[in-house]
């Protein structure tokens, strides 16, 4: 199982909005990268739900339900979507501060590449950030 970072603005959408929803597609994504990231999602796979811009902090934990298939917001058709389930808030939310001056998380691509709006996180990171988070790894 691979583990994932999303960003989401929140006044975009926020978190609890995502535990209203319960489960609703990641779309939007405009990134190369971080569309070569969607597509290696698969479901099952866990990813950090991230509020970028305000607060700037790991808030909840989702599961990929579906995988990488056609936004029908890109015209052009290069881009694509998968959906996501809201599984459990974090007791701690982490912040971007604190995983930039945690020496066990220099490597994180959030740490590394600020700008990517979907990251890989390695089985060390998840557990190191699960552990600050106050939630089972």
């Amino acid at each position: 199982m691979a583990r994932w970072l999303l960003k989401s603005e929140p006044f975009k959408y926020s978190w609890d909005r995502m535990v209203a929803d319960g489960t609703t597609h990641w779309d939007g994504v405009r990134n190369h990268q971080a569309s070569n990231n969607l597509k290696a999602m698969k479901v099952g796979d866990r990813a950090f739900f991230y509020h970028s811009n305000e607060g700037l902090e790991v808030v909840g934990v989702v599961e990929i339900a579906r995988e990488y298939y056609p936004d029908p917001s890109d015209e052009a058709g290069r881009f694509g979507m998968v959906d996501v389930r809201a599984l459990m808030p974090v007791k701690t939310p982490v912040t971007l501060k604190t995983m930039k001056t945690d020496p066990l998380l220099q490597n994180m691509a959030l740490v590394r590449q600020s700008r990517l709006s979907v990251c890989p996180v390695s089985d060390d990171e998840w557990a190191h950030v699960c552990a600050l988070a106050g939630i089972e790894a």
